[in-house]
């Protein structure tokens, strides 16, 4: 077998391989999970990886001994390798965080020598790569956890286990490698001495499929599903954003042999690990995806290649990425800054934005990756001073700026240095004369353009400079692409659903297609048919933003999605709101849909060739009346958040902000804009817009994919419902910027064809495992959670169409039954430690997100008792027990809560008040287990009751510092059973039970 490689550039150190091609397989007969994972260390030590062996943690510690050693040229005595393992590499209460950013930030270690010198100390090598030596081992055992486990395959880097496998043979469902890394998380990578903590990268195969994820995205998974807040971007820590590898041309590379021959190259690897990975200031460790390596690399080529022949100042110097909106562009051009700073020949990066707003954004979002990497600017004279400061390596500023410091500063010595400067959006900044005025400036300068939603020649416009009219024009070369097709392709973001809703009645002879081309603004701004569209919107809102789902985000639990809702005009935002304002005028609060107003002036209206209008980031140009009218929508906006915001000043600007932010945390319903929020504003929660008004070409795009970024499994497509005749555009606009056929890709499928195969499944469903007969045996258990999986995908993609209501042919009392059955297989499948019975998972993945979508509470558990009391004068009515029985059995969260539920309303009598007696029901029993696990586990009684008062309040148990330890009895750390670590894990698992038992009980007295 032969793989053909072709480098991508003159360079070497090409991370991504520019196309692969693998020969036809030969191997067609079965191959079981111990045989891929021969096959798949025999590649690896082809490709220079050196196998090792352990037969137990002492073996794996001197190994690492020798690999530092060798990798430092340096031999440790006895009395300093026992240093600097305990304080350094095992550092006590370290754990995945502290190790991660050992790794990628302070991986040059201090050893304190027998003579009292100190020595670095490399745990890797980042500047020269090759110099790190690659082991690979399998099959490693520990007993030392919770329960006993054997790893599959770890590649370890110098030492330290920095890479782990977990594999599955050939047809087992890939999600089921992902869960089970959870176990061993939970049960012993931080048991002896927690060296497995260090793994950076998990990659996950089944053979035929093979992804890769970091470890911040199996921990925080982990966290969430057991319902502790991860901070602030919790979002991205579930399989879907695991990675595939590809090619440079985004030709997937998903066979294990095809990803071990590329993925896993020893410079690949090194690279990726070494160059890679941002540990971002949340503690979340990005592994970049292989197009953005690509294009990072493709920038960095081009500045080295276009120096060495001093061709700096020309396009031949520059370039530009096209990777669409939503594809992770901040991190691609973040790290281009970066590493061109570690160009010793380059003095300075200028990362260029053409808005306030995006300097703001760009901004944080840099800080994010590391804080104190660039340097912004509220002014010109600020500008001025950070282009000249030699510290300030990196610089982001607007366009605006930069051009009035230019014709500011005439001669400036910052005009001959060596600088790289990066356009953000450039389909926007790069035409005009602030273009032209910056490149006539620089002389020694390599222009670089990342955008969505380039101009080709065959959407350019018909002004303007005609050598400056498409992006290669003004930037030199496509240097990479990346578009919306291969973003949905590999998951990175998601396709969209299109409504068309007819909002003109058709005079009889006319048609729809004539109707749509006499739609004129008069006859759209018709108060009827505002009032219709706002009435549309109101009654479907809770539908398409999904207001019947919840999903964890940050810490808490929120319903559903927001929406942005776009409209034509200044005067078009104005009626809407006005209209929307007055519908809602006599609606408790709590119904009441929380709608903001944002729009400033811009001084071109319309734009052509379907680029929005940019809009200032004040309001000081308004008219009187639109600058009265959003005072006035600022303050009903005070007036819910109990805010201080107006047009004046630095008002608006700090206004605005709080809107991004409320939106982002999911505070906010609905925003209505005219142009603002369509471009580079990104929030994970927005799954909707309402358009009213003509989009086109990159505007088009660029407002859609407001809706389309990934967030949970919950929301599996952005929602665009638009009241004006779009079709023929959206298909143009997909087209360009996708490939003729994208919209097979982009867009979902018709209502019908949904419908057809739930129809379909939902009737083998009642065939195959009709209600109340037992499902026998493994195979008929897993048909059914694959089936009735199927079926809650589908209902989570119907749920959002009209007409699902009158059309499920599913009853909800049997849907409540199969989820029963549903949930009863998983906590059975889940919960066994058996290790002889692992493989009934293999095939079987569980919804379980999908599942919480339709689950009931507490409250509406005690609801339905005390309306029974109430009606008949006592719970024992053999149908109301049945009715809380199948409730309780249907819901995920109240399961484990079932005999506290049941013996409460076994010692209700005739008259009760549910909810005072469920208070001091809760109450009792919440102390009597609590005493149990305290006495039991002998632990100090009054720091354990403080811990899990803390624990209620903050809504998780804390896993990590000094309060789990305070809680503890003295133990011997030398002792061979029950040691430190074992009771503390056993400990934690019982608190977390006793947690999970009574979350949320609590609840239910505060709220009757």
């Amino acid at each position: 077998m032969t793989e053909r490689f072709e480098p991508i550039s003159a360079s070497e150190e090409s991370t991504v391989v520019a196309s692969f091609e693998a020969e036809p397989r030969t191997d067609d007969g079965y191959q079981s999970e111990a045989a891929l994972e021969e096959t798949f260390l025999a590649r690896l030590q082809a490709q220079g990886y050196e196998y090792v062996s352990f037969s137990d943690e002492a073996r794996m510690v001197a190994n690492l001994r020798r690999q530092l050693e060798g990798l430092n040229d340096v031999t440790f005595s006895d009395a300093e390798w026992a240093r600097f393992f305990g304080e350094v590499i095992t550092a006590k209460e370290a754990g995945i965080v502290e190790k991660t950013r050992t790794i990628q930030r302070d991986h040059v270690k201090l050893l304190k020598r027998d003579d009292g010198s100190v020595k670095n100390i490399y745990l890797i090598d980042k500047h020269h790569v090759h110099n790190n030596r690659l082991q690979v081992t399998h099959q490693y055992a520990t007993d030392a956890g919770v329960h006993d486990n054997r790893y599959d395959v770890t590649i370890l880097v110098n030492g330290l286990p920095l890479v782990h496998v977990e594999l599955k043979r050939r047809g087992v469902d890939l999600r089921q490698a992902f869960n089970q890394i959870d176990r061993y998380q939970r049960e012993s990578f931080w048991s002896g001495s927690g060296l497995f903590e260090y793994v950076q990268i998990f990659i996950i195969s089944n053979g035929t499929l093979t992804k890769y994820y970091s470890n911040t995205t199996r921990d925080r998974h982990i966290r969430e599903v057991h319902g502790a807040p991860v901070g602030r971007r919790v979002t991205s820590n579930s399989y879907e954003f695991t990675s595939w590898w590809a090619d440079a041309g985004n030709h997937r590379i998903a066979d294990l042999r095809d990803f071990t021959a590329t993925f896993l190259a020893r410079h690949t690897l090194l690279n990726v690990l070494t160059r890679y990975c941002v540990l971002d200031t949340d503690d979340q460790l990005l592994v970049m995806r292989p197009y953005q390596i690509t294009a990072v690399e493709a920038i960095l080529n081009r500045i080295q290649i276009s120096t060495n022949y001093r061709q700096w100042g020309t396009v031949k110097a520059g370039g530009y990425i096209w990777h669409t909106t939503g594809s992770g562009k901040t991190l691609t051009s973040f790290k281009t800054a970066q590493l061109a700073t570690d160009l010793d020949y380059v003095d300075k990066v200028l990362f260029v934005v053409d808005r306030k707003d995006l300097d703001f954004q760009t901004m944080k979002e840099y800080d994010r990756f590391q804080k104190g990497a660039a340097n912004s600017s509220n002014s010109t004279r600020e500008l001025k001073a950070r282009l000249e400061d030699p510290q300030a390596r990196i610089v982001i500023t607007t366009i605006q700026k930069l051009s009035l410091f230019i014709a500011g500063s005439p001669g400036h010595p910052i005009y001959r240095d060596h600088v790289v400067i990066v356009f953000d959006e450039c389909h926007r900044s790069q035409f005009g004369q602030m273009h032209t005025v910056i490149t006539r400036a620089f002389q020694r300068y390599h222009l670089f353009g990342f955008t969505g939603t380039p101009i080709f020649a065959a959407n350019a416009g018909t002004g303007g400079n005609p050598r400056l009219k498409t992006t290669e024009q003004a930037f030199g070369d496509r240097l990479h692409s990346y578009t919306i097709v291969d973003a949905i392709n590999d998951d990175n973001v998601l396709p969209f659903r299109v409504e068309y809703i007819n909002t003109i009645r058709e005079a009889p002879g006319v048609s729809s297609e004539q109707v749509a081309g006499i739609d004129t603004e008069a006859a759209l701004m018709a108060p009827e048919r505002i009032r219709n569209v706002c009435s549309y919107v109101l009654e479907r809102f809770g539908q398409k933003t999904r207001r019947a789902t919840t999903y964890k985000l940050k810490d808490q639990r929120v319903r559903g999605f927001n929406s942005l809702f776009a409209t034509s005009s200044i005067d078009a935002a104005k009626r809407y709101y006005a209209c929307f304002k007055t519908l809602q005028e006599g609606l408790p609060s709590d119904r009441r849909l929380r709608i903001a107003l944002v729009y400033s002036f811009a001084p071109n209206a319309a734009e052509p060739d379907g680029l929005l209008a940019e809009e200032a980031l004040d309001a000081d140009r308004l008219d009187a009346s639109s600058r009265q009218f959003l005072d006035k929508a600022i303050g009903d906006y005070n007036q819910v958040f109990a805010t201080n915001y107006d047009t004046s000043g630095d008002g608006f600007e700090n206004y605005y902000k709080d809107v991004t932010r409320r939106l982002r945390n999911r505070d906010l319903d609905m925003v209505i804009v005219v142009n603002m929020l369509l471009t580079g504003f990104d929030a994970t929660t927005l799954n909707t817009l309402w358009v009213d008004k003509n989009l086109r070409q990159h505007g088009l795009i660029q407002a859609f994919s407001r809706t389309n970024r990934i967030l949970n499994s919950v929301k599996t497509y952005g929602n665009i419902v638009c009241f004006r005749n779009l079709e023929q555009a959206t298909n143009d606009a997909l087209a360009l910027f996708g490939n003729p056929e994208a919209g097979g890709i982009v867009v979902l499928k018709p209502y019908q064809e949904y419908l057809g195969d739930y129809v379909e499944k939902v009737t083998e469903l009642a065939d195959r495992f009709p209600l109340g007969a037992p499902i026998i045996g493994e195979t008929a258990q897993k048909a059914f959670i694959a089936l009735f999986g199927a079926i809650l995908r589908l209902r989570n993609i119907l749920t959002a169409f009209d007409d699902f209501g009158n059309d499920d042919p599913l009853a909800e009392r049997d849907l409540q039954d199969y989820q029963s059955t549903y949930i009863e297989l998983h906590a059975q499948f889940t919960n066994q430690d058996d290790q002889d019975k692992e493989s009934i998972t293999d095939d079987v993945v569980f919804e379980m997100e999908l599942v919480k979508q339709v689950q009931v509470t507490v409250d509406y558990i005690l609801m339905l008792v005390q309306r029974w009391i109430d009606e008949n004068g006592g719970p024992q009515d053999l149908e109301i027990r049945g009715q809380i029985d199948r409730a309780v059995g249907s819901s995920p969260s109240l399961r484990p809560k079932k005999d506290l539920i049941e013996a409460f309303i076994d010692s209700l009598t005739v008259g009760a008040d549910v909810q005072s007696a469920w208070a001091a029901y809760i109450t009792q029993h919440r102390e009597a287990e609590l005493e149990r696990i305290i006495t039991d586990e002998h632990l100090k009684p009054e720091p354990t009751r403080h811990f899990i008062d803390l624990a209620f309040r903050y809504g998780e148990v804390p896993t990590t510092g000094t309060g789990i330890t305070r809680i503890l009895p003295p133990t011997s750390r030398f002792a061979v059973v029950d040691s430190h670590a074992v009771k503390k894990a056993r400990v934690l698992h019982n608190l977390e039970r006793f947690f999970d038992r009574y979350r949320g009980l609590e609840d239910a007295q505060q709220h009757p």
